[in-house]
């Protein structure tokens, strides 16, 4: 873990009282190296380090701790007391400054969350999408690898959604996807993932299953898309499905394996599962 991560799953009020330790030394060789240096800049360290890992507000409450910080040391140590008004003024500045930057490195956290957000979501069903869904994967492989534990794949695709789009309307197949979604997410456990990977195709990750309870996964993930849909769309569901005892070389590997069952469900007549234990 580096020091970023660390720092991200540091407890809140831990980073606060870091940030004040931080500014406590910093206030202490401000007043120490007296009036001919500058320290403004390092009192920077505790405004950044609070306003990215805890928030605005307590980036604010450190900024201004920073400037009272700043005109005790100023007052203590330097010689220009005959000014007092500058004296004022410079702190107001450096408070002004140090909410500046406050409001700017959180408001420059909040965009990349969200834009970190839209990387990995699908817009229209809200689902994880590809990239997610591999990176997921990717996390989940290695742990079966480290712990030889079973994973399953699950590749669905939507039968006759092509129909649904050339004679209901665009927007009643993505009421479709978005049902499908639904469905799926609500029928999954929260160690579990579903995504959208394009198109009407979806895949399901369920770690830590054999065969006998991805069956059971499945057996309740069709039998409520077919509560859900009841008689009102006509479409039906092929799913390919791979049990892996052993994990395999890699991601892509897996998808396809679950990709090509799916197919074979298609050629065969659609609407169906077919599951394939991969024991080595």
């Amino acid at each position: 873990m580096n020091v970023k991560d660390h720092l991200n799953s540091l407890p809140k009020p831990l980073v606060i009282t870091l940030g004040v330790i931080i500014l406590g030394m910093v206030g202490v060789i401000d007043y120490l190296t007296g009036p001919n240096f500058s320290l403004s800049i390092l009192y920077l360290i505790p405004v950044l380090l609070v306003s990215w890992y805890a928030g605005r507000l307590p980036g604010i409450a450190i900024s201004v701790a920073c400037a009272l910080t700043w005109l005790v040391a100023s007052l203590l140590a330097k010689k220009y007391h005959e000014y007092p008004v500058v004296l004022y003024w410079n702190d107001m500045m450096e408070l002004a400054f140090f909410l500046t930057v406050t409001i700017l490195i959180t408001a420059l956290k909040s965009s990349l969350q969200r834009e970190m957000v839209l990387a990995k979501t699908d817009y229209l069903t809200k689902l994880p999408n590809r990239r997610c869904f591999f990176e997921f994967s990717e996390k989940e492989l290695g742990r079966s690898l480290r712990y030889r534990h079973p994973l399953t794949i699950i590749y669905l695709d939507i039968d006759n959604f092509k129909t649904v789009n050339d004679t209901m309307g665009h927007s009643a197949g993505n009421d479709l996807l978005c049902l499908v979604a639904g469905t799926l997410s609500r029928n999954i456990r929260s160690t579990d993932m579903v995504a959208r990977l394009g198109g009407d195709e979806f895949a399901l990750l369920l770690p830590e299953s054999d065969a006998e309870s991805a069956r059971n996964v499945v057996r309740k993930v069709m039998n409520s898309l077919k509560g859900a849909l009841k008689d009102d769309w006509p479409v039906t569901f092929s799913v390919g499905m791979v049990t892996y005892m052993l994990p395999p070389a890699s991601v892509d590997e897996m998808v396809k394996k679950a990709d090509n069952l799916m197919y074979a469900v298609k050629l065969a007549g659609k609407g169906a599962v077919r599951h394939e234990v991969v024991e080595h």
